[in-house]
């Protein structure tokens, strides 16, 4: 294996080739399935339309493919994405996703809550099911897309178009409350001041949905994913900055933004850390239109990430993680969701070693006791050859690359190539 290939109708294509897309088009809608020959015998795919042709894996194929191919998919147990999936993420078919939230989308004018009975046995006692939080929300879409992934041709690629991009296409097929989550998600497009009029349009054509409501719906809602870029008090409340939107600020509540504040005060603060390359905010917001063309903030998460966009849960995994790149490394990191601590899961996971997926675990001395106590018994748990990096020593030597044959030369460049075009980058 050479490089990511494609076998479509008896050909075999390159994901770079510009015949792709004919290609694709000619068993869009038919039973004809190409197949990615990351492995020898290749993997059935499907293939999507969201404005061009996409190939996607089909459903619980993930850890069929090569761990450096962009469509493997690890054992659900290395994230938060294992408690989740059956119940707040349903994979219906192939190109149907369902996510179910303990957000509304929507509020109802003058209906109340729902009450119990007062009297007598009630007519249904229901086992509560698992829903997304926003942040999860947020993890799950950044999991779609690939941007907690990095192969070393990504160096340098990543920016705000890959960003909006990526988040889109992974929006698109999932769907939230009856309607494609695509519809209800918005990412700014890079700004650029002599294109600020056009950019303005078509943000106001994007949100135009929350000025008008419809019949009994006080509002309806939509998510904002962007860099956050500060805070300033006005006489309205909190005005949060979002980059790449700099003629449109985000309404927040003073009470609410004094929660937030306290809820993230390490995220935040990471922003001004003594490190060389100082990491991110991403901030997804559940946005309403309190007036017209004002838009308040109903529902805030935000994340830690590194200036290449790669989450960061805390900034004890910045050093493992630049010392990922530095070194050429292919890797994954694995996402939290909803779940209430994340020391199980490994800090990153490197994808380019032999015998499949390697776990890397990073024990901060700045860690709760609680915390350092689960993560090590995760570590425990490994056996003796699980690699751990205490932060108050030197890292431990990374396990070693496998051969370039037994990882396919050239896989994780065409990924990236695949992943994040360089048309996107300009």
């Amino acid at each position: 294996m050479e490089v990511v290939r494609y076998f479509i109708k008896g050909r075999t294509l390159l994901a770079s080739d510009p015949g792709l897309q004919d290609a694709l088009a000619r068993v869009y809608q038919t039973s004809e399935r190409p197949r990615c020959m990351c492995v020898q015998g290749g993997v059935e795919m499907y293939v999507a339309k969201h404005g061009e042709f996409v190939v996607k894996r089909m459903p619980g194929t993930g850890d069929m493919h090569h761990p450096t191919c962009q469509s493997f998919e690890p054992e659900a147990g290395v994230s938060g994405l294992g408690e989740l999936v059956g119940e707040a993420i349903v994979e219906h078919n192939a190109d149907h996703v369902e996510i179910r939230t303990d957000f509304p989308f929507s509020r109802v004018s003058g209906k109340p809550l729902p009450r119990g009975e007062a009297n007598g046995e009630p007519p249904a006692v229901n086992a509560p099911r698992k829903k997304m939080s926003l942040r999860a929300v947020l993890h799950f879409l950044y999991h779609r897309a690939g941007l907690n992934r990095w192969y070393p041709a990504m160096e340098g690629k990543r920016s705000q178009g890959v960003f909006k991009k990526y988040l889109e296409l992974a929006a698109a097929g999932v769907t939230l409350k009856g309607e494609t989550l695509d519809k209800r998600l918005y990412v700014p497009e890079p700004f650029r001041v002599a294109d600020k009029d056009e950019i303005g349009e078509r943000r106001r054509r994007k949100l135009a949905m929350l000025l008008s409501p419809g019949d009994d719906v006080a509002y309806k809602m939509a998510i904002v994913i962007g860099q956050f870029n500060g805070v300033e008090q006005t006489a309205y409340g909190r005005k949060l900055l979002v980059k790449h939107m700099p003629d449109v600020p985000l309404y927040m509540e003073n009470k609410a933004w004094e929660r937030a504040e306290r809820a993230y005060a390490a995220t935040l603060q990471a922003r001004d850390a003594d490190v060389e390359r100082k990491p991110m905010v991403v901030m997804a917001a559940l946005i309403y239109a309190k007036r017209e063309h004002i838009y308040q903030i109903d529902s805030l998460s935000m994340m830690l990430v590194s200036d290449q966009w790669i989450p960061l849960e805390g900034l004890h995994e910045l050093p493992l993680i630049e010392e990922l790149q530095q070194q050429g490394r292919s890797f994954m990191k694995p996402l939290r969701f909803d779940a209430k601590s994340g020391a199980c899961f490994p800090n990153a996971l490197l994808l380019d070693t032999e015998g499949g997926p390697f776990p890397l675990h990073v024990i901060s001395t700045f860690l709760e006791p609680k915390e350092q106590s689960a993560k090590e018994k995760a570590v425990q748990a490994l056996g003796s050859e699980a690699w751990a990096w205490h932060t108050d020593k030197q890292m431990p030597i990374l396990p070693a690359r496998a051969p370039a044959r037994s990882r396919g030369s050239g896989v994780e460049e065409a990924n990236a190539r695949a992943a994040h075009g360089d048309e996107v980058t300009r």
